[in-house]
């Protein structure tokens, strides 16, 4: 009797064991490399699929983005042991002291690209007329200075932001900035600017930068910002 029942008691835990097995969530991986290209555009990429980053270095989001798509590296911190998130930054402790090998002389002449970024702000009143988004003479004159220069760097990005002032409701002010900024691609896209390096965005009315109570405020809020990324010849 005392073996049926420890025979009964081994079964019934290699049957709950099976169970837990079956149940127990799949690993699934996790791609953190901040080259990575999205599987959607919640960050602005390059052509190599390297997200793209502004002037003061932080990663370049579209219109798409969203908490939920913080990638590690932009905006959510990224720690690997025996780092440990110390105040919202990764924070390693110090490393033992070791004797560093000579580093090896640089040819001389050998100079590595530096990226570069370029960012213009043209007023909206001179590249449009009210309402509009049709590029007037003086706005096509001021892109075409800009597409003059791009002969001397490796093009990597344009990026053309469009803005209004507070005038109208913010459902249209929004789609009259993007209506703007896909007007200035389309230009640099007539000038020989391959499609695929041109990104647009509208702001609408939400990153004003003077005050809309008046009328010098207002003029300064309309306006086209562009940036164009890349490395000198």
């Amino acid at each position: 009797m005392t073996k049926l029942a420890t025979l009964m008691l081994a079964a019934t835990a290699a049957m709950a064991g099976s169970a837990f097995a079956q149940s127990a969530p799949p690993y699934a991986p996790v791609t953190t490399d901040v080259k990575a290209k999205t599987p959607y555009s919640a960050y602005v990429q390059d052509a190599r699929g390297v997200i793209v980053r502004n002037s003061n270095g932080l990663c370049w989001r579209t219109g798409y983005w969203t908490p939920a798509d913080a990638v590690p590296g932009c905006d959510a911190p990224l720690c690997v042991e025996p780092e440990k998130l110390e105040n919202g930054k990764c924070v390693a402790p110090p490393p033992p002291v070791v004797a560093l090998p000579p580093e090896a002389p640089v040819a001389a002449g050998v100079v590595a690209p530096v990226p570069t970024a370029e960012k213009v702000s043209y007023s909206a009143d001179a590249f449009y007329d009210f309402d509009k988004a049709v590029l007037k003479p003086a706005g096509k004159a001021a892109l075409d200075e800009l597409t003059a220069k791009l002969g001397d760097m490796n093009l990597e990005v344009i990026i053309a932001v469009g803005h209004t002032d507070s005038v109208g409701t913010d459902e249209y002010n929004q789609k009259l900035s993007i209506r703007r900024a896909e007007s200035v691609k389309a230009y640099l896209e007539s000038k020989g600017v391959e499609s695929n390096r041109v990104y647009t965005e509208g702001k609408g009315e939400t990153q004003p930068v003077a005050d809309n109570a008046s009328a010098d405020g207002r003029a300064k809020n309309r306006r086209v910002v562009i940036e164009v990324v890349g490395t000198k010849k």
